[in-house]
């Protein structure tokens, strides 16, 4: 599993991985795009920072919050 650093900010193929990248991108957390926006919309994950119109990123704390059980914070 990847490490993730707090104060690093990561974009959605990080987060949900990329089996076509070469190398292939192992996910932080297992779902699909699909389930990722629906599940932020329901506040199930972390709403991001909007970084331009189209990059979107999480911060750290906030996934390792998700991938250690605490939800969101």
């Amino acid at each position: 599993m990847t490490s993730l650093v707090d104060d690093h900010l990561y974009r959605q193929k990080q987060i949900l991985g990329d089996p076509k990248a070469n190398p292939p991108i192992d996910p932080i957390i297992p779902v699909s795009p699909s389930t990722w926006w629906l599940g932020i919309k329901k506040g199930i994950y972390p709403a991001g920072i909007k970084l331009s119109t189209k990059v979107t990123a999480w911060k750290g704390k906030d996934l390792r919050r998700i991938v250690e059980g605490e939800g969101v914070g």
